[in-house]
């Protein structure tokens, strides 16, 4: 696997259209952390790291509203390996008018767009969720 955050996104995003209740995803420090912001910004009901048969997993518990309509409507890589976008706190994107937000890997660890205009530190837009 190249890209393993891509890998993460493609399986929350596929997870929730199947309607499932949980996604496992290999655990990586980049995406646990991914994670941590995720549900620290209530879009995740939980997650747990499991070890099966030597191999470490995240179990993440997804979030739906009203008919098990899934509460993350967009999530998209934004800096791949290929091209990697870095901004500086004052270039960091607003998503969506500021309803979404961007997860930001920075010197201080990765954070959610308003953290990092807080702190007045860019770095590099992961992922945009909304």
């Amino acid at each position: 696997m190249l890209d393993s955050l891509s890998d993460m996104l493609a399986r929350i995003k596929n997870a929730q259209k199947a309607r499932h209740d949980e996604v496992r995803i290999p655990l990586f420090q980049l995406g646990l952390a991914v994670v941590k912001v995720l549900k620290q910004e209530g879009y995740l009901g939980g997650f747990q790291e499991k070890t099966e048969e030597g191999r470490k997993w995240i179990e993440v518990k997804l979030r739906y509203v009203g008919r098990r309509e899934p509460l993350i409507q967009s999530l998209n890589r934004t800096s791949r390996p290929g091209r990697r976008i870095y901004k500086g706190h004052l270039d960091i994107p607003q998503v969506r008018s500021g309803i979404g937000f961007a997860i930001l890997s920075t010197s201080q660890g990765v954070m959610t767009d308003r953290k990092a205009r807080e702190k007045k530190i860019g770095g590099e837009v992961l992922c945009t969720v909304w």
